[in-house]
């Protein structure tokens, strides 16, 4: 195998080496305003190496198979200029078992996956034709092969399938855009359901409803469980703890939220889209409580940042990314936490995430698509809104957890509730 061949040459002069080679072929059908708009098929060879000479980590990525004297050398070459080593390569260990590869997936032919992207837009254009929508349908299978000069040679193959759809409504000066994405590693997409959720939140946004400025109650459905996630991610990166500029550095066994509040990343889920055995360094994956009952259990932690803490490393590869985040279900329905505000705001998409001081666990976004909730009734979207505030006061102040998690996909991928807060602030144009 190629990893092999890398590790041996590389090892005529370095003291340990890691090679991975990810090769993917790709199938995606593209639709444009409301239109098939292409088809295309591609595959691609993605080659990366770590060595350590004298103590020191070099590295190289590269695409052609033909080339590992070249990416050998450039990764000899990058090592005196290289962080200290303070890790070893992980030796061979047993990997979880769980499922991330499906035939069907392998075998969807593209006029499938255009019929799917069609009936996506026939049941959208039924609801109203004025919408347009751009859709793209896409399918995925690798193979994943990692060796290392500890011993260690794993392999691994995946397949993926899902869509992604954009939908926008002109009505004079009003624009109201939405976007959608489903999918896994397997060939389950309802793309039925897909498209009645779309149909849902452009339901709700019928009727525009006046906004007033406020410290109101707001809800979160599942798809903006980014504006929790992102900052806590980042509080939780191993590296981030390590440097000290992580607001959570000193805080593992300490409370930082709601104690209806939990936090897993859970790789094993069967089928997806952020499961595997095995991280990109080779350490097995495993199930992480990140925090337990509103309390910080643990961190993400990479080969590197682990050996520098004193910790294990937690499977999360060499840029500490989730696989498949889990918020705890609560026990209160999305219909019971609507009738229980008199005013506030259901938000459902923000732009500008991330923008501010997010590792702080400060934010101010816009609402891309937000509802007002008035007397425990939607009454129609909103404009012009701005919601801030700090996550970790937010946590602290949960009215409610829903008791049904959605799947989605994304910046981040799990399975979220519905979560309402008990107040934020809102600031109306």
């Amino acid at each position: 195998m190629i990893v092999e061949q890398l590790v041996e040459k590389a090892m005529r002069k370095a003291q340990a080496a890691q090679a991975v080679v990810r090769q993917t072929e790709s199938t995606e059908v593209k639709f444009e305003k409301d239109r098939l708009k292409a088809t295309q098929t591609s595959q691609r060879t993605q080659i990366e190496l770590k060595v350590i000479v004298d103590g020191r980590i070099g590295s190289s990525s590269g695409t052609d198979p033909e080339d590992l004297d070249g990416i050998v050398a450039r990764a000899l070459e990058t090592a005196p200029f290289g962080r200290e080593a303070t890790f070893a390569f992980p030796s061979p260990q047993e990997c979880p078992q769980v499922k991330v590869y499906d035939e069907r997936v392998v075998g969807a032919s593209t006029a499938e996956m255009v019929a799917i992207g069609e009936e996506i837009v026939a049941r959208v254009n039924d609801y109203n034709a004025d919408i347009l929508i751009d859709a793209g349908i896409g399918k995925d299978s690798g193979r994943i092969d990692l060796a290392n000069s500890a011993g260690t040679t794993l392999t691994s193959k995946d397949t993926d399938f899902g869509a992604e759809v954009e939908g926008v409504l002109v009505r004079g000066t009003d624009v109201l855009y939405t976007e959608h994405a489903m999918g896994g590693k397997q060939r389950d997409l309802d793309h039925g359901a897909f498209a009645q959720e779309i149909i849902h939140y452009f339901r709700l946004a019928e009727n525009l409803a006046p906004m007033e400025s406020g410290d109101l109650p707001v809800i979160l459905t599942p798809a903006a469980a980014a504006i929790l996630l992102l900052p806590l991610y980042l509080g939780l990166d191993g590296k981030n703890v390590l440097l000290g500029s992580s607001p959570l550095a000193d805080s593992q066994g300490r409370r930082i939220a709601d104690s209806r509040f939990s936090l897993v990343d859970d790789p094993l889920v069967d089928f997806a889209a952020g499961s595997s055995p095995f991280d990109g360094e080779g350490v097995p994956r495993k199930r992480t409580p990140l925090i337990e009952q509103g309390v910080v259990a643990n961190f993400l932690y990479d080969l590197d940042t682990a050996s520098r803490a004193g910790a294990q490393p937690s499977g999360h590869g060499p840029n500490r990314r989730p696989t498949n985040l889990l918020i705890a279900p609560g026990d209160t329905s999305y219909e019971e936490m609507v009738k229980s505000i008199g005013r506030g705001l259901l938000v459902h998409e923000v732009l500008g995430l991330g923008q501010g001081n997010a590792i702080s666990g400060d934010f101010s976004v816009n609402v891309q698509l937000g509802y007002k909730i008035e007397n425990g009734e939607i009454v129609g979207r909103v404009k012009d809104v701005m919601l801030a505030g700090n996550i970790y006061d937010a946590l602290q102040d949960i009215a409610a957890i829903g008791d049904t998690p959605q799947w989605r996909v994304g910046y981040f991928s799990g399975a979220f509730p519905y979560i309402q807060l008990g107040k934020l602030s809102v600031v109306a144009g």
